[in-house]
């Protein structure tokens, strides 16, 4: 089996081109580490070709693992929810945010401390979890104040509470600081604003401690629940899923189905930069084409050779080459010259070149 993994094509600079792999990734890696917001569901609703390419992935012998910087729903819940949707799953399948800010929590205050919740049930049965109290309201003199994507519907004031505490120098922690969260109808708010509602209302100077994707206290609650031995990330975000895996020193896989656009990964900085890309999880049953750089700077895949030149993107068209691997030679021209002045603007250019 050939599979050459991301690591072995990061410099000091990170990686400059996409990895690739002889063999589907649903059987290079033992355990995929699945976002669930943008790959799996989105409002709620199955996302085109999740629902059966986790099939057949499953079917083959790889743990799906389901790590998820949403802390509003409890494990249960959660398993429940992906089971209706045609993706069965137990609790110990899912990985969430607020598991990890517990556990965050419970090694920095004493047993049985109360903390003040400003989120949802998934954040109340984490912190019991953990031999923590929940309670509502600043008066109650919380070791802790604590803050979880609560909903559409969370109230206003419970912000306030928040804000009272962390002006009376409670220790601030947060599941995440996703500024937005992908839906049916578009993309909302995330738990990063709401943060941001309570720094502005404390002051502007105190900062929580954060613990979900991409930041370490995740990555070490993902390895300690999973066990994966050769992981791979699946996400859909550079921000949290990408930079995660890069923190942590594992492969990821991109997916289009969520928030990320081409453009933007074209212009990534090293640390959100994925080993693969993908349109949406049917890139875990397939391998990933050998993506080589030429002498003079071009690019090549399957057909495609892409390029720079004055800091635009230059693409030559392939009739019926495969899109993906359109995006794959443009990854890698753009990321290889990415001090020469590749732009959002200039990417958009190319990706028109695609049908994009």
């Amino acid at each position: 089996m050939t599979v050459r993994i991301g690591h072995e094509r990061q410099g000091e600079g990170g990686r400059t081109l996409p990895g690739s792999s002889a063999v589907p990734l649903s059987a290079a890696y033992d355990t995929a580490l699945l976002d669930l917001d943008g790959v799996v569901y989105a409002g709620g609703e199955a996302i085109p070709h999740a629902v059966e390419a986790l099939g057949v992935a499953r079917g083959g012998g790889m743990h799906l693992a389901y790590v998820t910087n949403n802390a509003l729903r409890t494990p249960e819940e959660v398993a429940t929810h992906l089971t209706e949707l045609g993706v069965p799953a137990v609790a110990g399948d899912v990985v969430t945010s607020a598991q990890a800010v517990a556990r965050l929590i419970a090694d920095e205050v004493p047993p049985g401390s109360r903390v003040l919740v400003i989120g949802g049930e998934g954040l109340r049965v984490a912190l019991r979890e953990r031999g923590l109290v929940p309670v509502e309201s600043a008066d109650f003199e919380p070791a802790a104040v604590v803050q979880g994507y609560g909903g559409p519907d969370l109230p206003w004031g419970r912000f306030a509470e928040a804000a009272y505490a962390v002006q009376r120098g409670v220790p601030w922690y947060a599941s995440n600081t996703d500024l937005t969260i992908p839906g049916v109808r578009g993309i909302g708010p995330g738990n990063g604003a709401a943060v941001e509602v309570v720094r502005i209302a404390a002051g502007g100077r105190a900062e929580p401690k954060v613990a979900g994707k991409p930041l370490p206290p995740m990555h070490r609650e993902t390895v300690l629940r999973t066990g994966a031995e050769r992981p791979l990330v699946v996400g859909d975000r550079l921000d949290t899923d990408i930079e995660g895996a890069f923190n942590g020193g594992v492969d990821s896989l991109l997916v289009f189905t969520g928030v990320t656009d081409v453009a933007q990964l074209l212009v990534a900085p090293p640390e959100h930069r994925p080993t693969y890309v993908a349109a949406d999880l049917r890139g875990l049953l397939v391998g990933q084409p050998e993506v080589v750089a030429e002498a003079g700077g071009a690019v090549l895949c399957g057909g495609w050779r892409a390029s720079v030149s004055g800091g635009e993107l230059v693409l030559e068209v392939v009739e019926g080459a495969d899109v993906m691997d359109g995006v794959r030679a443009l990854c890698g021209a753009a990321w290889s010259a990415a001090g020469d002045g590749v732009c959002e603007a200039d990417a958009g250019k190319a990706l028109a070149l695609l049908g994009w």
